[in-house]
């Protein structure tokens, strides 16, 4: 098998904004522990501008809960600033409006990347979104 590195770390990071359940979660959580892809998933929702800081903690408690990062500055940091690199890459269909959806989060070694789907809401014409920001620590 080929090592893995950013591309298939973003991949997982993806899947798991996409999933649609818990359950889902869980069963492509397994599949990818076994190749060495840590991940965590985590909903999030509301009105956009208030909602990104929500979404940035959402993403470090999810990611040390399930064990993607380390209790450390330096991991709490990158997922802190990839979440927000995805979510300026969907800023422009967001801004101001009401968004829901889930945070994907990935970590192979020092990869780590964070997806963020958006279903933006504006009566019922609705826009989706994917975010997805990258960072590199030391493992």
């Amino acid at each position: 098998m080929a090592p893995l590195g950013s591309r298939e770390v973003a991949r997982a990071a993806i899947k798991m904004a996409l999933t649609d359940s818990r359950e889902q979660e869980k069963e492509l959580k397994l599949v990818y522990l076994k190749t060495g892809i840590k991940t965590a998933a985590v909903d999030h929702g509301g009105d956009f501008i208030a909602s990104v800081n929500k979404i940035i903690e959402r993403s470090v408690v999810a990611a040390k809960r399930e064990g993607v990062i380390r209790e450390v500055h330096a991991d709490e940091g990158a997922v802190a600033g990839a979440t927000r690199e995805a979510i300026s890459q969907v800023m422009t269909k967001a801004l101001g409006l009401n968004v829901g959806g889930k945070i994907g989060i990935a970590r192979h070694q020092d990869h780590i990347s964070v997806a963020v789907f958006f279903g933006v809401g504006m009566l019922h014409l609705d826009e989706v979104a994917i975010g997805l920001g990258h960072r590199a620590v030391s493992s």
